[in-house]
């Protein structure tokens, strides 16, 4: 296994293949449909994005409520194609990274390549394990969203596997 961290660095990201398996140290941002939307907007209006996204990753997540004595709910990924359709702005203004679940478009690859990003796969299914390797949960942006808002998320050893690299290879 490899361990990353975060931030992202290009030299680090054009190192990984796909099919890798990874332990991610660091900061990630959570982020669906919804959030997406206003980050794309911001994006259109050249306004100032609400957290700084230049070298980190997005994981397509919306944490489940928070029981008594956690940091975190259930956290598993979520489908990512449904992002697709904001994706490529956000890699142009300088995202590295996304975690979910599932196939990417066309476009999407030829973004993950010429922004020389990647897009990482967690397990399906597994929410609540994956909640065990949250450290730290603030939300950042959106709290109007609930779940769909943007949290901050420290996580140590997160399993991922690279689905698609900086190249265009892919798992699926």
């Amino acid at each position: 296994m490899k361990r990353v961290t975060t931030p992202l660095e290009k030299r680090k990201i054009v190192s990984l293949k796909a099919g890798d398996k990874i332990l991610l140290t660091g900061f990630v941002y959570t982020a669906r449909d919804q959030a997406h939307k206003r980050l794309l907007l911001a994006i259109k209006q050249a306004d100032r994005l609400p957290i700084d996204i230049k070298g980190q990753i997005i994981y397509y997540c919306g944490p489940t409520a928070t029981p008594k004595g956690r940091i975190i709910g259930s956290c598993g990924p979520t489908t990512a194609s449904r992002m697709d359709e904001f994706s490529s702005a956000l890699l142009k203004a300088g995202l590295c990274g996304m975690i979910g679940k599932g196939r990417r478009s066309k476009e999407i690859i030829s973004a993950i390549k010429r922004y020389q990003a990647v897009y990482f796969l967690t397990y399906a299914g597994c929410g609540a394990l994956l909640s065990s390797f949250v450290i730290q949960c603030k939300i950042i942006a959106y709290p109007d969203l609930g779940p769909e808002a943007i949290h901050r998320l420290y996580v140590e050893n997160f399993p991922l596997i690279v689905g698609i690299d900086s190249k265009g290879g892919s798992l699926f």
